[in-house]
């Protein structure tokens, strides 16, 4: 799993060049209660660091950043009736949408576990 700077991860599917994307627990907990997700339109071609979904929550809403360039081919459709889902289980089964990579060089931007901790350690 690798992160972003705006707190969104993803994780890769064997060299398929398919990745999911969500928000991680961090994020989901400074954001609150998630009430409600616009989620990405399936066949959209989207670059790195754009707009991708958005989060509304009883505190605020928040965009979510693609974290690489690609196709959106799969979104998580459970979360229109069950948004929650991305509090309870911010990076398994409340994943936001799935991409086909564009440039897999794009995941050696991001951070791994260790650096992402670091980020956030001091913010909590």
């Amino acid at each position: 799993m690798k992160y972003s700077e705006s707190h969104e991860w993803i994780r890769t599917e064997d060299r398929t060049g398919l990745a999911t994307v969500g928000v991680t627990d961090y994020a989901q907990r400074e954001l609150g209660d998630i009430v409600y997700v616009e989620l990405p339109i399936v066949g959209k071609a989207i670059q790195a660091n754009k707009e991708a979904a958005v989060l509304e929550s009883t505190k605020a809403a928040a965009d979510v950043y693609s974290p690489v360039s690609g196709t959106i081919v799969e979104v998580n459709t459970r979360l229109s009736e069950s948004p929650e889902l991305i509090n309870n289980s911010a990076e398994n089964e409340g994943w936001i949408f799935k991409i086909k990579l564009t440039d897999a060089s794009e995941l050696d931007k991001l951070m791994d576990n260790t650096a992402y901790n670091r980020i956030t350690k001091h913010k909590t």
